[in-house]
């Protein structure tokens, strides 16, 4: 069924390949058409301005930027990123409007809720298995659920711990806040939804000199996630879709 308004796709990401790759995974792992979509790749002149009124609800991805990176250390356009989220979440949260942010799209909206962002809780890139809560099992993304599902990710940040208010979905001992609800309809996972083992490999090869692995460990990660499999992860971003884009 052809949604009738776009989703937004908010894209960080600065290489072409990474970005297509990310933006082919949500469509694909969303059930999505291109044509059902608004693509706006924001890491060279941020968000412009919208309405929410135009969409039925925003996806945003990954990125190599680092929130808990000083500010007098980011460059500008991260800057205007981060600024252009807050004002973005001002609307989102204060309207409670359909929202999926992965791994940067997870760091952006905990910072917005006054959540400290550091290393402290770092994952290696790869596959991690995570413990779904009480609270999953009522949230209709997650409903019916194993109490347990492998997902993929790698950051070098996370949250360090709840923010104030959420409602927490998905946690394991590497990284307690994994995935959270904020409202109703707000979501922040810090795994990858949309993560698969094709879209990884892309990744590991752009960012293999970015921090998050030694570069030489590179070739043996390609071969532990070709072995990854994470459907369940996956169906939270087709649930997602088949709830607002309805």
């Amino acid at each position: 069924m052809k949604p009738a308004k776009p989703v937004l796709i908010l894209q960080l990401r600065p290489e072409d390949d990474t970005s297509l790759s990310e933006y082919q995974a949500i469509l694909k792992y969303g059930e999505l058409a291109a044509e059902d979509t608004h693509r706006v790749r924001i890491e060279k002149n941020g968000i412009p301005e919208i309405s929410l009124d135009d969409y039925c609800a925003i996806i945003v991805g990954g990125s190599p930027f680092d929130i808990s990176t000083p500010a007098e250390q980011k460059s500008d356009i991260q800057n205007r990123i981060e600024a252009d989220f807050r004002r973005l979440f001002d609307d989102v949260v204060a309207e409670d409007f359909p929202f999926l942010g992965a791994c940067s799209g997870c760091g952006l909206l905990g910072s917005y809720l006054e959540t400290p962002i550091s290393g402290q809780y770092a994952e290696p890139v790869g596959g991690t298995r995570v413990r779904l809560t009480e609270d999953a099992a009522q949230d209709p993304l997650l409903a019916d659920f194993p109490a347990e599902i492998d997902v993929l990710c790698g950051h070098k940040e996370a949250c360090d711990r709840l923010p104030d208010g959420a409602t927490l979905l998905a946690t394991n001992a590497d990284c307690p806040v994994q995935m959270f609800r904020v409202g109703q309809n707000v979501y922040a996972t810090q795994f990858h939804p949309e993560g698969d083992s094709e879209g990884f490999i892309v990744r590991i090869h752009a960012y293999k000199h970015h921090g998050y692995f030694p570069a030489e460990e590179a070739e043996e990660l390609i071969v532990a996630v070709s072995r990854e499999d994470t459907p369940w992860s996956r169906e939270i971003l087709r649930r997602f879709v088949a709830r607002y884009a309805a």
